[in-house]
């Protein structure tokens, strides 16, 4: 019986999977530009904001970490290679390039764009009758929108 119930709850919720594969991706390649900004960035910010994206990173990792369990336990198979990762993903990867104002201004538009899609994956999680999933998205939401925040005090 459990198998059954597993089989078809895992059919009920394919938009939710393909949401949550997304944001895998999304994460995956955020975590590694948040980690290109920490070791490149440079000028008289550099303390902060090489401890700031640290922070960053990290609490990213947690969010990429729940997020593709949250995908297994579901019945999904999370995107597990950058080159996946790049093709799902809305966050685009670092150009090595960017500047320290580049720098952050890009984390706030990249915040500001996940919690847009992590919005649209809980709701499909809601529609698909899967509250767990939407409240552990919406909680990423809101851990985003206070990292932005302070990333928009920063920035002046």
């Amino acid at each position: 019986m459990a198998t059954q119930a597993t089989n078809s709850k895992a059919q009920t919720n394919e938009k939710t999977r393909e949401e949550l594969n997304k944001q895998v991706a999304s994460l995956g390649v955020l975590y590694m530009k948040l980690h290109s900004f920490h070791w490149n960035v440079t000028g008289p910010n550099f303390y902060t904001l090489h401890v700031k994206f640290e922070e960053l990173y990290d609490a990213v990792t947690l969010m990429f970490d729940e997020t593709a369990e949250r995908l297994i336990a579901i019945g999904g198979k999370p995107v597990s290679t950058m080159k996946g990762m790049l093709s799902l993903s809305s966050i685009k990867e670092a150009t090595e390039k960017e500047d320290a104002d580049t720098m952050v201004r890009s984390v706030v538009e990249d915040f500001t764009l996940l919690a847009s899609d992590l919005k649209k994956a809980a709701e499909a999680a809601d529609k698909e009758d899967d509250p767990a999933t939407a409240d552990i998205l919406t909680g990423m939401v809101e851990q985003l929108d206070k990292h932005r925040w302070m990333l928009e005090k920063f920035q002046g």
